[in-house]
């Protein structure tokens, strides 16, 4: 089980919820605060004007609610903003937004009756996933649009995705033996205020990101076995002297990656010790292309993007976005704006930016190997077949090189897209819902690439007859993928081989702890 409210959740419990099938179980305590806050929200509200009990919305916030309508209010909130368009979001992004809001709720300082938790508490555990459409988000109030389509599910009238079909929301209920939510005083608008969409898929992204990292790191130490680079440039001398922690990382990684090949030269054994000194033009290259050479300088930053990027999620993921604040410890309600995204916008921008950075260098690395005026070592397209009559992987590198495009156009930061809306009151707004989704495609698209890198790799290897030279760490990898995909010399059609290659360097390891 993992535990929700009353510590912080981190980046190992989202991993064993959305990927090991793992449930949620709720903290005594902490739901006890849910119902202190409810109960004091209850009394406190009795007698005074609070946003969103008993004034409406937005820029109508100047109309009062009369008491027989204050409930008929939030219901109207979460249909009427239940708008969505466009396609679904992932189910794993939706379970991960219900984590994120469930862990928001179970901070205590929302107002609502412990119902709602428990109820987010059994659709994960249950499988429960609502239907959320990708538009209609904006960031600010939060993840209106996308968070009110939940709401719309939890009390009983969205559709929802469960037991492997999308059921109407009143069925899912009935099968699972569950009730739907009610509204007391404010859940309308705690459960549509708030930045657990955004955030959700952020996390999610974050994640997915660690690990196509990996796999990225792994591509680069086999092409530089491939090419029987020298050792320096990946050396702890030459790296310590640039005082950036991810180059030094990633140098750490590249080192044990490439321990015990029998393909990485020393340069001190080739070029310093006299035996270049009868050529006037070297038959190997000196210094290798950029996509070879600057791993660590390249793979550096996307590293330290990734931390930074899920540093600032987790801090967004436990802490209260809420508007108002209810917070019975003080016995105040505090109205400002804590749903604002900007936080998560900026982070998702700065690691889709990064994460298309990554793609691009394995897009160059694949074009190396596809030109053999480039590598001097291979046949044209990596074709083991008959040149001129077989193609090899030509028609793979297309789809390399248009997946690398569409992410270097998605690059486009959605931070500083601002357009006001809502009547202008929502007049500088964080489109962190946007960012996060466009960040989720990019990484998606990335491990696509590098399937198709990967794949490359191994006809290259097996050209080479390297497969005994490797590391043991790019043998097993190698062996592994190997497996997946068996070498060929004849054209066939290769989007099935590139979708099970994907799919499994998405849901494994590279194998290095």
């Amino acid at each position: 089980m993992v535990i929700v409210g009353g510590r912080k959740l981190d980046s190992a419990d989202f991993y064993k919820l959305l990927f090991g099938g793992e449930k949620v179980e709720l903290d005594d305590t902490a739901l006890n605060e849910v119902e202190k806050s409810y109960s004091f929200l209850e009394k406190f509200a009795s007698d005074k004007i609070i946003y969103g009990i008993n004034t409406g919305l937005g820029p109508m916030a100047q109309y009062k609610i009369n008491k027989q309508d204050q409930v008929q209010l939030q219901y109207n909130l979460i249909r009427s903003h239940a708008s969505g368009s466009g396609e679904n979001i992932p189910n794993r992004a939706v379970k991960a937004l219900l984590i994120a809001r469930l862990n928001n709720f179970m901070q205590g300082y929302s107002g609502i009756h412990p119902e709602i938790p428990i109820l987010l508490k059994d659709f994960i555990n249950h499988g429960i996933i609502p239907i959320i459409p990708e538009h209609g988000g904006v960031g600010a109030s939060g993840d209106l649009v996308q968070l009110a389509h939940l709401a719309l599910c939890l009390i009983g009238e969205g559709d929802m995705f469960y037991q492997n079909f999308i059921h109407q929301g009143a069925n899912v209920f009935e099968e699972a033996g569950l009730k739907p939510a009610k509204v007391h005083i404010r859940e309308g608008l705690a459960l549509v205020n708030g930045t657990s969409c955004m955030s959700g898929i952020g996390i999610l992204s974050v994640l997915k990101a660690c690990k196509l990292l990996d796999w990225a790191l792994m591509a680069s130490a086999m092409i530089n076995e491939v090419v029987e680079t020298y050792d320096d440039h990946y050396s702890y001398e030459l790296n310590r002297v640039k005082l950036h922690k991810g180059q030094n990382e990633i140098t750490d990684r590249l080192q044990k990656l490439l321990k015990g090949s029998k393909l990485v030269r020393k340069r001190s054994e080739y070029l310093f010790n006299g035996n270049g000194d009868e050529e006037q033009v070297f038959s190997k290259k000196i210094q290798e292309y950029y996509s070879l050479r600057c791993i660590t300088q390249i793979l550096g930053p996307v590293l330290d993007t990734v931390k930074n990027a899920e540093k600032v999620i987790l801090d967004e993921i436990n802490s209260v976005n809420d508007n108002p604040v209810i917070d019975y410890r003080d016995e105040s309600v505090n109205h400002g704006g804590n749903f604002h995204g900007d936080y998560v916008a900026l982070e998702m921008d700065k690691l889709k930016i990064a994460i298309t950075k990554l793609s691009m260098l394995s897009e160059r690395q694949l074009n190396f190997l596809m030109n053999d005026k480039l590598n001097n070592k291979l046949p044209p397209f990596l074709n083991l077949g008959t040149l001129g009559l077989n193609l090899g992987m030509q028609g793979v590198q297309f789809t390399a090189t248009s997946t690398v495009a569409e992410n270097q156009a998605l690059s486009n930061p959605m931070y500083v897209h601002s357009i006001p809306t809502n009547n202008d009151n929502q007049d500088i707004v964080s489109m962190g819902t946007n960012a996060a989704l466009m960040t989720n495609k990019v990484i998606d698209n990335t491990f696509e690439v590098l399937a198709i890198e990967l794949i490359a790799l191994l006809q290259a290897i097996d050209y080479l007859d390297f497969a005994e030279k490797l590391s043991p760490a790019t043998k097993a990898v190698y062996t592994t993928l190997r497996k997946i995909v068996p070498i060929f010399r004849d054209d066939s059609p290769k989007f099935n081989e590139i979708r099970r290659i994907r799919k499994f360097i998405k849901s494994n390891d590279t194998g290095l702890k």
